[in-house]
């Protein structure tokens, strides 16, 4: 390949564009989360985590339950560009906790739903 006096400048541009292009979607914002678990086994014997997941979860805005078969339940943070931000295995949190970790990232319960919730925990 023959190497014009451009190319340099060209490809140096293409490096900031590059650089630019990553810095626009690292934003460490969290906007949503998607919790991934399965919908039984595992939650068998973490009888806080389930409860949190079938009552809670569906509550909050911007959060939501992906049912993966055999995957141990884990909340997984994205940003507005649907980067992951942050990952927490759910394992050892009580029903208490997990709703403390939603808001302590900034999720709020749907309107209807937030008295129901203090009152229940």
């Amino acid at each position: 390949m023959i190497w014009s006096a451009t190319s340099p400048k060209i490809a140096l541009a293409l490096c900031f564009l590059i650089v630019g292009l990553c810095e626009a979607v690292d934003d460490p914002t969290i906007v949503w989360a998607r919790i991934e678990s399965c919908a039984g086994c595992s939650l068998k014997r973490l009888i806080q985590v389930r409860d949190f997941l079938n009552v809670d979860v569906p509550k909050y805005e911007n959060v939501e339950w992906k049912k993966i078969q055999g995957a141990p339940p884990e909340i997984i943070f994205f940003n507005e560009a649907d980067q992951e931000v942050e990952r927490e295995k759910l394992e050892r949190y009580t029903r208490k906790e997990c709703n403390e970790l939603l808001v302590s990232k900034g999720f709020q319960k749907k309107k209807e739903f937030k008295e129901q919730i203090d009152q229940e925990l």
